[in-house]
């Protein structure tokens, strides 16, 4: 049985790895292949295929539900009704549409929108939205995170952005939506959002500061409702009634097993419902059925089947959980605590068992942490410690007793005073942790050092006196593998996507430089969400340079967060910068860093920001890249005037692929061979311009795009070619048309 479930999870679990979907008629001949695997009793091919193909299927279905290719950056009229919670923003707000339709062509089932400055819009209501739809997309850039693996998880088969809407049939709102508004309303120390946050799962209002804190301590699972929460709840009523069947005062015609796994699931299914039931609650949900399965009728098969049930059930109620990293964490927390708990030789004391699971945890965790990107907590065992019983054992109980008799005036309303005063004293604590101990983004590692690291995790958490143990934390010691280095003569050069931005990296062998920061606008800064974590996931730990072209926002946007968010050693830049100590760049200047040149150009006459652009050339092995910032039209004149070999290999192109710069005559005096876009997509610049594309295709250039591949590397020195991430295949990515 367990060899079946097992290769059962393995074909469901393929998924996630496969470059593209299999066809239909591949998916029939598979289902044929494991349904006589099944009857020849050949169970585990059987089952592996079997489960490979219910997942492919269900990704294709989700696939097939995406916005048609013709309809991308279209605005539409449409209708449709508001689901789940919509959340408020400081610049508008963000809900999701079920059931859209429109005249002009089909939609996907589920959308989700942003409506900058709009009204407030409640569940339940019936719109009439005029909407510019986009595919599912998002940044691409080394080891970062996939939006469009997370959009297709969630079903979701469009995005987009609120032009104009009336409310056809406006409703007092959902009861959820009432709840979170009674709520926000009560006076709870200043904590109402993280209320809301526990009580219903909306973290939308929790402020920017605080998921900083959260991370920063690995405490995020304690404000987004997971499955710890869903388990504590459970578990209180469990034991409850085992407490009072142990005392002698549970009724004895009652058998209190039953009655305690069916009230403990009654109670976990009922906060699942008030969370709004998303996919992780779901999740926690069948792994809590599973568990209480287990514990009523099947507690002699070991501990390790329900773990295994509890994949198999969730994977096959949504495959596509599995491109989420919070089913990769959840899971191994579990198998964490059974490896290390199960099957021990003695016991410990409760408060030994307590710390000890922290940080096995902490340990546990770590594969999955960098197998998915995510920051690791360094305080997060510490910060646990106190926290989860601080906020289990108190805060939830009290703001869900509180949240239950707000009815009652006065006695709701005390207890969720208390219950903010308790979250407002937490976050104090983990404030001081987050600054003892920030997160650690370590460098992404190569496959051979990842998988040293998860067997020296498995040692590690062996019992003491077990031979070899010692040797994992040795193994351990492969996180801070050193990087390839760049060969003496080149430069690794990647253009980030950051959207309607600019960000390039340059590495020779012993330094790095940063031309443009990235953008940023209100709450979002490309430097800091984007661009320092790429940094720090590529090895990079300290800057030698940053070159800021000038001081439009979506090139020097994320410049101020970058300086504060990495060791710099100079600041230089075409335009004066606040707060930076920038140089200013001088037509001339000129260094070399381990045997690659780089040469400055700025036109200080320039009529515009843009044509004041810092513009760097970069000189490797008789291989040329120019960085020409926003340049146009009159400054590509001036630096080809002041240019006695024009002659480059790569361009990055002028101001995104403006129409007012790449002209005839710079193009053909630089003749490159390559060009670098970068760009948002569906920018409503129009960048790149049709002529200016045009014309690098009568030229013979090869053109690259972020919109198109996400980031783009290129080893300059080397004679090669241009990467793109994208082209890394997986089966949720496209080349989108931009």
């Amino acid at each position: 049985m367990r060899t079946g479930m097992f290769a059962l999870a393995l074909g469901l679990l393929c998924l996630g790895f496969l470059p593209v979907l299999p066809s239909v008629g591949w998916l029939l001949l598979l289902f044929v292949a494991g349904v006589a695997s099944l009857f020849t009793r050949c169970w585990p091919v059987g089952c592996f295929l079997l489960g490979l193909c219910w997942a492919c299927g269900s990704a294709q279905r989700a696939l097939d539900d995406r916005l048609a290719p013709e309809l991308d950056g279209r605005t539409l009229w449409l209708e449709g009704k508001v689901v789940g919670l919509p959340s408020r923003t400081p610049h508008g707000v963000r809900f999701e549409l079920e059931q859209p339709h429109s005249r002009r062509g089909e939609l996907p089932r589920r959308l989700q929108l942003s409506w900058f400055n709009g009204p407030a819009v409640r569940a339940g209501e019936q719109w009439r939205l005029a909407v510019t739809l986009q595919r599912p997309a998002g940044l691409l850039n080394p080891h970062g995170p996939d939006r469009e693996a997370q959009l297709l998880a969630r079903r979701v088969g469009a995005t987009g952005t609120v032009k104009a809407g009336q409310v056809l049939s406006a409703v007092a709102g959902s009861w959820r939506d009432e709840l979170r508004q009674r709520l926000l309303a009560v006076e709870a120390n200043g904590r109402q959002a993280a209320l809301v946050a526990l009580v219903l799962g909306d973290g939308a209002g929790l402020a920017r500061e605080d998921w900083q804190t959260l991370q920063a301590t690995g405490t995020v699972h304690l404000l987004v409702i997971s499955g710890q929460h869903i388990g504590l709840v459970a578990g209180l009523l469990y034991g409850l009634v085992a407490g009072l069947a142990r005392w002698g005062l549970w009724p004895a015609r009652l058998p209190w097993l039953p009655s305690a796994c069916g009230l403990a699931m009654t109670a976990a299914l009922a906060y699942g419902w008030l969370a709004g039931g998303g996919v992780p609650v779901q999740r926690a949900c069948l792994m809590l059925a599973v568990v209480l399965l287990w514990r009523l009728r099947f507690r002699h098969l070991g501990a390790t089947l329900p773990l295994l049930l509890a994949l198999v059930a969730v994977l096959l109620f949504e495959p596509l959980a599995a491109l989420l990293p919070g089913f990769w964490l959840s899971f191994a927390a579990v198998a964490t605590l059974i490896y290390c708990f199960s099957a021990r030789l003695g016991g410990w004391r409760p408060w030994q068992a307590w710390t000890r699971a922290q940080w096995v945890i902490a340990i546990g965790l770590l594969p999955v942490l960098l197998a998915t990107g995510l920051p690791v907590s360094l305080s997060a065992p510490l910060a646990n410690l106190l926290a989860v019983p601080w906020v289990s054992l108190a805060v939830l109980p009290l703001a869900l007793l509180g949240t239950l008799l707000l009815p009652v005036v006065g006695v709701g309303e005390a207890l969720l005073w208390l219950a903010g005063g308790l979250l407002e004293v937490l976050f104090s604590v983990l404030a001081l942790a987050a600054s003892w101990r920030p997160a650690w983004v370590p460098p992404a590692l190569p496959l051979w050092a990842w998988l040293v690291v998860c067997l020296g995790a498995l040692l590690v958490l062996l019992p003491r006196g077990v031979p070899l143990r010692g040797l994992g934390g040795l193994m351990l010691l492969a996180l801070w593998v050193p990087r390839e280095s760049v060969p003496l003569g080149q430069v690794e050069v990647w253009q980030l996507d950051v959207g309607q931005g600019l960000a390039v990296l340059l590495r020779t062998r012993h330094h790095s430089l940063l031309y443009d920061a990235g953008p940023a606008k209100g709450e979002y800064d490309a430097g800091e969400r984007v661009v320092l974590p790429t940094l720090r996931k590529l090895g990079v730990s300290h800057l030698d340079a940053m070159l800021i072209s000038h001081a439009h926002a979506d090139h020097a946007g994320g410049a101020l967060a970058i300086a504060q968010g990495i060791p710099l050693t100079r600041v230089l830049g075409g335009e004066g910068l606040e707060g930076l100590g920038l140089q200013p760049c001088f037509t001339g200047e000129q260094w070399e860093w381990d045997g690659v040149r780089f040469s400055l150009w700025h036109w200080a006459e320039g009529q515009s920001s843009n044509d004041r652009s810092c513009v760097l050339l970069v000189e490797a092995q008789g291989e040329r890249l120019l960085l020409a910032g926003d340049l146009e039209a009159a400054a590509e004149r001036a630096w080809l005037a002041s240019t006695e070999t024009p002659r480059i290999d790569w361009l990055q192109s002028p101001h995104h692929g403006s129409r007012s710069s790449s002209t005839e005559a710079f193009i053909r005096a630089t003749a490159p061979r390559g060009v670098l876009i970068s760009r948002g997509r569906n920018n409503g610049f129009g960048h790149p311009h049709a002529q200016v594309l045009e014309r690098y295709r009568r030229h013979g250039l090869a053109i690259h795009d972020t919109a198109v591949e996400g980031a783009l590397r290129l080893v300059l020195g080397g004679q090669g070619d241009v990467e793109g991430v994208r082209a890394q295949r997986r089966f949720w990515r496209e080349a989108g048309s931009g």
